[in-house]
């Protein structure tokens, strides 16, 4: 997914470099809501996560090999802004220091990776919390779902980009065969890779998951008094 310079004309790098400096700006502004003193490590954590993640690739058939993107994970555990942040700080240290991805082309991998696959992820993860029942344990699932359509999502958009400003010698209706019918297997490897990892995070500390709130500020409250017997409940 990571798109090499060259591939897309200057007038199309352009206006996804605008495109993601605005995005990375936004998300400046906003990620502050998004993080408490208990979540503040989390952002580092998960941008490693990442980093080491999507230098593994995974073998999808006939010599073509995906690796996971990580919108929705990071999007999950951290909130969409600060997903955004860490996913810009991952793509851009990629093609500094391992020419993963263009110079030319770092707005528009920010853009795809960084933005494109963590907002499709939250509306999405966001929209099936909302119409299905607040319960911790369908919170990975959720996630899982959300993972596999940002990166069914993330290659509609860039093949809508290639349609707009491509430059290189391979025809448009070649290239959407291709990246929606590979990605939608690399996306099976995103939605299990995220689901785990989101399941074992919820299990041992749930309110650490940005994407878990709903999920405990809907869960009843115990009120204990000292030296009562069983605590009574009420609904928050």
């Amino acid at each position: 997914m990571h798109v090499p310079d060259g591939f897309l004309d200057i007038s199309t790098s352009v206006a996804t470099g605008a495109v993601a400096a605005a995005g990375v700006g936004l998300a400046l502004h906003r990620a502050r809501r998004e993080l408490d003193d208990r979540a503040v490590p989390l952002p580092g954590l998960v941008a490693t996560f990442v980093f080491a993640a999507q230098m593994l690739n995974f073998p999808v058939g006939a010599g073509t090999s995906g690796h996971l993107l990580g919108g929705a994970l990071a999007a999950v555990l951290v909130g969409p802004a600060t997903a955004v942040l860490c996913l810009s700080v991952v793509l851009l240290v990629q093609c500094l220091l391992f020419a993963d991805g263009g110079v030319t082309a770092i707005g528009t991998n920010i853009t795809l990776m960084g933005m494109v696959a963590v907002v499709g992820a939250s509306v999405v993860f966001w929209v099936l919390q909302s119409l299905l029942p607040k319960r911790e344990g369908l919170v990975a699932p959720i996630a899982a779902v959300a993972a596999y359509a940002s990166v069914l999502l993330t290659s509609v958009v860039f093949v809508a980009l290639y349609a707009v400003g491509g430059t290189a010698p391979v025809p448009l209706d070649t290239l959407t065969t291709a990246m929606l019918g590979w990605h939608a297997l690399i996306g099976i490897g995103e939605a299990v890779i995220t689901g785990l990892v989101v399941a074992s995070i919820v299990a041992v500390r749930p309110d650490l998951v940005h994407g878990a709130r709903r999920v405990l500020k809907s869960r009843p409250v115990e009120i204990r008094t000292p030296g009562a017997p069983p605590a009574q409940e009420v609904a928050a």
